[in-house]
């Protein structure tokens, strides 16, 4: 039963989809619309480009009655990117139900515009978490009227610091309303969103969760097992790289070789300090650095859910040790390839690894060098706040001053990660050097702080 007209829809929702051409559900469709029209709340890991926003749309768009003038469907996404595409979906597929009036509202823009829209409350709402935090502390927007709240990308949210702002606006709601989370991956605090904000949801899952990881092993010559790593990380030019080395002078040396050749490169081992070492951290994890060289135990630390590449630059000193390494990619459902560098000395723990893992190990040729290749840049730049928590410095604060006086797109902006004294931005490279000069001639929240790049 995967075709739309067997779902209890109202005639005008299936009217706009049969006008849509709209006839069979996709996977998550299929697994999560009998739920939520059902009146649940779910959780569902579902990808772009899968059909979830037609699967909540049509989910809201069920809950409402046009009759009621108050907003009653509040959809958050991460950017106003995002939001612009969820509410022209939900607008097609609410074409004829008449007088349902919708609102997109984001930071970004003027402010004023949407404060007049809003004199005529909305039916549904999409809109980032820091604008529609701000329209309720005005006192503009009233929600106390919401039967469904949908978090669209909450990951994404996540990432970019809006928990707080997700939060505020979640005690505005009533607390019987339905809440349907969707996500790409589903990490520890998306879990610990859904326990606050969900009352027994349904969990639906469409994506493959089970880690796919490459190994390959490149036997080379001791002496020449850096210009092995270069052809490796030119051959495959990864967003992100974690290069693993047995002392924590062979970390430096990598890293310093690498930054000498003009790519961008880190170094994180046990001789940093605590700010050095999240000052890094920070870096890799926000991608202004893409390749970062460890030890095993500075690398414990490490959490990032997308690293698509995990290099053995020495083998590692015992199985297990192996095994840690390159469970640091592949994580979150996505697919990752871990490399390894083994000299002719490396081969008896090669051979402890290949009985430890139970299979042959897979060796190919090293990819043949390219002296033309352009060095490693880094997508994003990281700016160092001097204000964090202790100064009541929250994300949106940040995301309003870059998109407010200093102008930024909102698709200019990553991740945020607010500490107790500093707060971290990630800013695309190309917008990195206006956004650092406009911060520092205007002000944040009211105020000036210090700010610096990392890189």
């Amino acid at each position: 039963m995967t075709d739309f007209p067997t779902l209890p829809l109202a005639p005008a929702l299936q009217q706009a989809l049969a006008a849509l051409d709209y006839v069979q559900m996709t996977p998550v469709q299929a697994q999560s619309l009998p739920a939520i029209l059902d009146g649940r709340d779910a959780i569902v890991q579902a990808r772009t480009g899968s059909g979830k926003t037609a699967a909540f749309g049509l989910g809201l768009l069920s809950a409402i009655d046009p009759a009621v003038t108050a907003v009653q469907a509040l959809v958050l996404c991460p950017t106003r990117e995002l939001a612009d595409q969820v509410g022209k979906e939900i607008r097609r597929l609410a074409r004829f139900i008449p007088n349902l009036k919708l609102l997109t509202l984001c930071g970004g823009i003027a402010l004023r515009p949407q404060l007049a829209s809003l004199t005529h409350p909305p039916h549904v709402v999409v809109g980032t978490p820091g604008r529609i935090q701000e329209l309720i502390d005005l006192g503009a927007l009233l929600l106390d009227r919401v039967r469904v709240l949908v978090l669209d990308e909450a990951d994404r949210m996540l990432d970019m610091g809006f928990l707080d702002a997700i939060d505020g606006i979640a005690v505005s709601l009533p607390r019987d309303r339905r809440t349907l989370l969707f996500s790409a991956t589903l990490p520890p605090p998306i879990r610990t969103i859904s326990q606050r904000l969900q009352r027994d949801p349904v969990e639906v899952t469409v994506a493959d969760t089970e880690p796919a990881i490459e190994q390959r092993f490149h036997e080379i010559d001791a002496s020449r097992r850096f210009d092995a790593l270069l052809r490796v990380l030119l051959a495959h030019r990864p967003e992100s790289a974690l290069v693993f080395c047995n002392t924590r002078r062979e970390a430096e040396s990598v890293a310093e070789r690498l930054r000498g050749l003009g790519h961008s490169a880190a170094a994180l081992h046990g001789d940093l300090d605590q700010r050095e070492r999240e000052d890094v951290l920070v870096r890799f994890a926000h991608r202004s650095c893409v390749v970062l060289t460890a030890t095993d135990v500075a690398a414990r630390g490490l959490d990032i859910d997308d690293l698509p590449l995990v290099i053995s630059y020495d083998l590692a000193s015992d199985a297990d040790s192996h095994v840690h390494r390159i469970g640091r990619t592949g994580r979150a459902g996505r697919s990752g390839l871990a490399i390894a560098l083994a000299a002719p000395a490396d081969m008896p723990r090669a051979n402890a690894i290949e009985s430890r893992l139970g299979t042959r190990l897979r060796y190919l040729p090293l990819p043949p060098a390219d002296a033309a290749a352009a060095a490693l840049s880094a997508p994003m730049r990281t700016l160092c706040i001097d204000a964090g928590r202790q100064d009541k410095l929250r994300p949106g604060d940040v995301v309003g001053a870059l998109t407010g006086d200093a102008g930024l797109a909102v698709d200019c902006i990553g991740k945020i990660a607010v500490f107790a004294t500093r707060t971290y931005v990630a800013i695309r490279a190309d917008a990195a050097a206006t956004a650092l000069k406009r911060l520092r001639a205007g002000r944040i929240k009211g105020r000036t702080f210090r700010i610096r790049p990392l890189d």
